[in-house]
């Protein structure tokens, strides 16, 4: 479980992330991350699960493994980030430890790029 300061809780974090963050997709799950520069404060995540996922049981299921896997690979995430995971339609049955963490590590990468052109 993440601890509290580390749960994205406000809908316009949650915008920022998705309107204005580096976008990752995956089968089963898209993430995005938003980096503020600026920001000292330690990184955020919040979790996006539709209700085309299933019912509430298989929705709280999937946001507990996602969150599970956030919690082992939190440390990579920028100081100041914003990362949100969306799961997609049919996310409730996939692996989604292997997949959320490529998911993660996409979206490191490709902002460490985007930093690196500017």
């Amino acid at each position: 479980m993440l601890v509290k300061s580390a749960r994205l809780t406000e809908s316009g974090d949650f915008a920022r992330a998705t309107k204005s963050g580096v976008r990752y997709s995956s089968a089963n799950f898209v993430g995005y991350l938003y980096i503020d520069a600026n920001s000292i404060n330690p990184a955020r995540a919040g979790l996006i699960i539709s209700k085309a996922v299933g019912g509430s049981v298989a929705r709280h299921r999937l946001a507990r493994k996602i969150r599970h896997c956030l919690q082992d690979h939190y440390t990579k995430l920028p100081t100041g980030s914003l990362l949100v995971v969306r799961g997609l339609n049919n996310s409730a049955t996939a692996d989604c430890k292997q997949e959320v963490v490529e998911v993660i590590e996409k979206l490191v990468r490709k902002t460490n790029e985007r930093a690196n052109k500017n």
